[in-house]
């Protein structure tokens, strides 16, 4: 299982809750509940660091803290 953060929140333009991982650019999912959601990020999460490491690409360390606060 990944560390990585996770920000979930409700998207009233698409109607769905939104999760995002910072840490992976480009890497988000969506669902109709929390749940969900977060379960879509944890496959696109395996997904985004699978096809890094195809590519070469490097895959960051989780660094385990908020990375920010609004």
């Amino acid at each position: 299982m990944h560390k990585f953060e996770i920000i979930l929140y409700w998207s009233n333009e698409d109607q769905v809750f939104v999760a995002e991982v910072p840490e992976l650019p480009g890497c988000m999912a969506h669902g109709d509940s929390q749940e969900a959601a977060l379960q879509h990020i944890k496959e696109a999460i395996q997904l985004w660091i699978d096809t890094a490491r195809e590519y070469g690409d490097p895959v960051p360390q989780p660094k385990g803290e908020r990375l920010m606060l609004a």
